[in-house]
C-alpha cells in the first residue's frame, strides 16, 4: 500500500522545483552567460526535481512491493511496466536522469544551452510524470 503523506510530499517538492526553474529561466539560453548564478540555479532545481521524482519511483516501488530497480533508470522501466507512467514518459524521464547525472557529477561541464531546454520545454516532461503517477494513485483507491 502507498504511503500517500509521502507522495504527496513528493509531488509538493517536484512541483516547487519546476516553478524555480521555470521562474529564474532567462529567455534565451545566451543569457546564461552573462548570469552563471542563474545557470547554477535553474540547474540545481532541475536536479532537485528530478532527483525527487527518482526518489518518488523507487518510493512506489518499495511500498508496492514490486521487483527492486538497480538504477534509477531502471525504477522508471518498472513504473512503466505497472501501468504508472506511459512509455512517452518513460522516454522522457530517462533523458532527464541523463541531464541530472551531467549536472551532479559535472560531465564536461554543463550545457547551457540544454539547460535552457531542459527548463523551457523539458519541465512538461515532469508534470506529465506528476501528473500520470497521480492519477495511478487515484486509481488505486477505487480499487
Amino acid at each position: 500500500m502507498v504511503d500517500e503523506h509521502v507522495v504527496t510530499q513528493k509531488l509538493k517538492e517536484i512541483f516547487r522545483r519546476i516553478a524555480r526553474a521555470r521562474a529564474l529561466c532567462p529567455a534565451h539560453p545566451e543569457d546564461f552567460a552573462d548570469d552563471a548564478d542563474a545557470l547554477e540555479l535553474v540547474s540545481f532545481n532541475l536536479l532537485l526535481a528530478v532527483q525527487a521524482c527518482i526518489d518518488l519511483a523507487t518510493h512506489l516501488i518499495a511500498d508496492e512491493s514490486w521487483e527492486p530497480a538497480a538504477t534509477a533508470r531502471e525504477a522508471f522501466e518498472r513504473l512503466e511496466e505497472r501501468g504508472v507512467i506511459s512509455r512517452k514518459t518513460l522516454h522522457a524521464v530517462r533523458q532527464a536522469i541523463g541531464l541530472r547525472n551531467v549536472v551532479a557529477h559535472g560531465y564536461s561541464g554543463v550545457d547551457p544551452a540544454k539547460i535552457h531546454a531542459a527548463a523551457s520545454a523539458g519541465l512538461t516532461d515532469l508534470e506529465r510524470f506528476m501528473s500520470e503517477v497521480s492519477a495511478w494513485i487515484e486509481g488505486q483507491r477505487t480499487e
